[in-house]
């Protein structure tokens, strides 16, 4: 059942990851994702927001549903989770560098070590909150 659930929650993310990573070779990137659907509806300012809107919802009611069902896993099988996610990431990230120059490494480098102190400043943040809402109940 255990193995089930985790297959259902991973298969559940995937698309979520999947929408969140720019894809290439002429495909839509992160921050254009969208603009191409609209422009072959011929959309109004007023869908193309309310579209957002929905598709905003849509990824939000995703993430509860999903965090719901983690937060039923035993402790032993979310450090396993994220074990194994991490791992994804840091391959991931491994064989995006070895496609770039040394020039464009660098540059990969910075641009991780901003990431990685904006995830620090996150979960500070998540932390300092969670540490208020316990106080005030």
């Amino acid at each position: 059942m255990r193995k089930t659930l985790t297959a259902l929650l991973l298969a559940a993310t995937l698309p979520t990851l999947a929408m969140a990573m720019p894809m290439h070779e002429g495909g839509p990137r992160h921050h254009d994702r969208g603009h191409g659907m609209f422009k072959e509806l011929n959309l109004s300012q007023e869908q193309r927001q309310e579209f957002r809107r929905l598709m905003g919802e849509q990824m939000k009611s995703k993430r509860e549903i999903t965090q719901r069902y983690l937060d039923k896993l035993p402790e032993a099988d979310k450090q396993a989770m994220h074990k194994e996610l991490e791992k994804a990431r840091a391959d991931q990230h491994k064989a995006l560098r070895e496609l770039l120059n040394p020039e464009q490494q660098k540059a990969f480098d910075e641009h991780q070590k901003k990431m990685e102190a904006r995830r620090a400043e996150m979960a500070e943040f998540k932390a300092w909150k969670a540490e208020k809402e316990g106080q005030g109940n």
